[in-house]
């Protein structure tokens, strides 16, 4: 089956970071209360008329100039018609055949390369209710009820459809980083997968390598993190690899992820176009936006993620690795950047950083935001041990103590007294009990076997409680044993 190539096109949906909802004032933030932040506009109720959230229209103007598409000088909305419990209105407000932005791309740094991804549309839109379906499962089938919330009805979405270029889970994976990434900069959105306010759709095919016709596609939801994108569409292509190995044809579908037996299920027969009966929303004006308007948007745009990447490579030093996962969200590089400025020395930061930090994020599954500690309380404990006041083993127990209680290296270190020890009157002497208690080593040493040195340091932090300067006692015990004390 090595013959099919695989095509992937990706459907991102991210809801926007205003205030208020899509076309009415009502609170658009995360949660509350099952329904109560609702009113006749965002429940459809007969009689009231949408108004278009301008602060969605700025942001929306950010990401696809970001994304270097074109911005239509002229769109409108549609009304998107299908029937669902989470639809209120029993229509979507959505943008159709002239969305905000057209033909832009995004270019990503793989392995193989620069890859770059088209991006077909940006466009705007209302978001849908939420369904809780009461099931072990949490999905329909075997549910006894189903309870709406619409609280997230209307909540101002941007959807962006890329192009057929994708050819990889990796690469699907790589873009949906890299896009987080970016609007977490432009603060267009919060993009936290876990509330649903970032979410992805894969359309994926398989067709013989050299045709042009694109095989028969499956959609897949239900991917709400960076591991499951990769996950399913792994499981998809090997699916779609054995229907067509034993001369089977695939079906236009839309399939569920299932996290737990690790597979996708089919959900429905996957819906055409003209499913929806598209028309022009009547209660809408077209959105016009002329060029001032456009320019000025531009001319605030911040500082994204690759122009980033390159800055804390020149300025800072850093290795390639280092500075593509410190620009992976914009909290990340925001606390290295401020760490920095605190007086910590760059690559100092960025091992701390990627190493004893990163290993608390992922077994806590937390945000860098919900550490208790500041940057500048990490570049005092890095200048602690610059200073020689506690070791690098040291500050290990000291760096988890912190991350649990939120105390500030000084603070632990002063209450639990283990302050290195630099003295060299109270390091010799320690020196010379190994020596005596460990004669065969002194000897192995004398011997040029270099390894009996490190066994005889070992020693001497041992008696210390690790407390010792090893580079110190290094020195000491050197001259020591070379008589030159």
């Amino acid at each position: 089956m090595s013959g099919y190539e695989v095509v992937i096109g990706l459907e991102i949906h991210a809801e926007l970071k205003t205030l208020s909802k899509m076309f009415c004032s009502c609170d658009a933030s995360f949660g509350g209360e099952p329904n109560s932040r609702t009113c006749p506009v965002c429940l459809g109720l007969p009689g009231v008329l949408p108004v278009l959230n301008r602060k969605a229209v700025e942001l929306a103007t950010r990401l696809a100039l970001s994304l270097h598409c074109e911005i239509a000088p002229y769109s409108i909305f549609h009304r998107k018609n299908y029937f669902y419990p989470d639809m209120p209105k029993n229509f979507q407000i959505s943008q159709y055949d002239l969305p905000l932005g057209v033909g832009g791309h995004l270019d990503l740094e793989m392995e193989e390369g620069v890859v770059r991804i088209g991006i077909t549309r940006v466009h705007l839109e209302e978001d849908t209710g939420k369904t809780v379906h009461a099931s072990e499962s949490g999905r329909i089938h075997g549910s006894e009820y189903s309870l709406e919330d619409f609280n997230r009805a209307g909540v101002p979405l941007l959807e962006i459809v890329t192009e057929p270029d994708v050819r990889t889970p990796e690469q699907a994976r790589a873009f949906m980083q890299e896009l987080k990434s970016i609007m977490e900069h432009l603060e267009v959105s919060d993009c936290k997968m876990e509330e649903g306010s970032l979410r992805c759709d894969a359309n994926i095919s398989l067709r013989r390598y050299g045709s042009e016709q694109l095989g028969v596609k499956a959609e897949v939801k239900n991917m709400n993190s960076f591991r499951a994108l990769y996950r399913a569409l792994d499981y998809e292509i090997e699916r779609q690899k054995e229907v067509l190995g034993s001369g089977g044809e695939v079906v236009q579908e839309t399939r569920h992820w299932d996290a737990d037996a690790n597979v996708t299920t089919p959900l429905r027969t996957k819906e055409y176009a003209f499913d929806y009966r598209y028309f022009p929303e009547p209660d809408l004006v077209p959105l016009e936006l002329d060029r001032s308007f456009i320019a000025e948007v531009s001319a605030g745009l911040p500082e994204l993620p690759a122009q980033r990447r390159n800055r804390l490579r020149e300025d800072y030093g850093l290795p390639e690795h280092d500075a593509g996962l410190l620009t992976s969200s914009k909290a990340l590089g925001d606390f290295f950047e401020a760490a920095v400025e605190a007086g910590a020395d760059a690559k100092t930061v960025s091992n701390w950083m990627m190493g004893e930090l990163s290993a608390h994020l992922n077994t806590h599954n937390i945000e860098i935001s919900q550490v208790p500690i500041t940057p500048a309380q990490l570049a005092v404990m890095i200048g602690m041990i610059d200073r020689g006041v506690i070791s690098g083993k040291i500050a290990k127990s000291v760096f988890e103590e912190m991350l649990a209680s939120g105390k500030d290296a000084e603070t632990i270190v002063r209450e639990r007294g283990i302050t290195q020890i630099s003295d060299e009157e109270e390091l010799v002497r320690h020196i010379e009990e190994a020596i005596r208690e460990n004669p065969t080593s002194v000897e192995d040493y004398r011997k040029g076997k270099e390894k009996a040195l490190g066994f005889l340091v070992g020693q001497v932090m041992r008696k210390t409680g690790g407390r010792a300067n090893p580079q110190l006692v290094n020195e000491l015990l050197r001259r020591t044993l070379e008589g030159e004390t």
